[in-house]
């Protein structure tokens, strides 16, 4: 990695840490620039904007969900590989800051909610949903699908404080998760 790439992704790894602490809207460039040790010059150099900032992470989440949107889409929504989108999706989310920004996108969402990357973001989780949903099944089978996935993002949260590692909250959260899909 370059020096500018580097110092692009320290200013996320800390903006994520102080907007998870204090909240998006809570968090100014200023207090970025002050963890980071620099001034606010240097960090409108990479980013001028929070809103940069939070697009930038969003579209580095995104490209793992573009990967799977993409996967997707050059298979038939059998239940073997509605299973194994599941599993792709479990080892996506399995680093630290996926769950940061899944806080953050918890904890912000009125605001997040306006940002273009937001939307898109939205759209992409979309059409997994729509790979792992059956259209013709009942009801109660279709909201089992779609739980499926939000489990392996509420899993982080629900068993947070279970002193279990990440791993073991992932593999939890995936067992569930495959159960529901049935």
């Amino acid at each position: 990695m370059n020096t500018r790439s580097d110092t692009r992704s320290r200013i996320q790894e800390v903006a994520l840490e102080l907007f998870a602490e204090q909240g998006y809207d809570k968090t100014s460039l200023r207090e970025i620039a002050e963890r980071l040790g620099v001034t606010k010059a240097a960090l409108y150099y990479h980013f001028k904007t929070k809103e940069e900032i939070v697009t930038s992470l969003f579209e580095a989440a995104f490209a793992g969900i573009n990967r799977l949107v993409d996967w997707a889409a050059e298979r038939e929504p059998t239940p073997e590989n509605r299973r194994e989108l599941l599993r792709l999706y479990a080892h996506g989310v399995s680093d630290g800051q996926a769950f940061r920004l899944m806080r953050l996108m918890q904890d912000s969402q009125h605001t997040l909610r306006e940002l273009a990357a937001g939307h898109r973001g939205r759209e992409r989780m979309q059409e997994l949903v729509d790979f792992l949903v059956d259209k013709d099944a009942p009801l109660a089978v279709q909201l089992k699908a779609r739980m499926s996935l939000m489990v392996m993002n509420f899993s982080m949260f629900a068993l947070h404080d279970t002193g279990a590692s990440e791993k073991e909250r992932l593999d939890a959260a995936l067992e569930v998760g495959l159960e529901l899909l049935g």
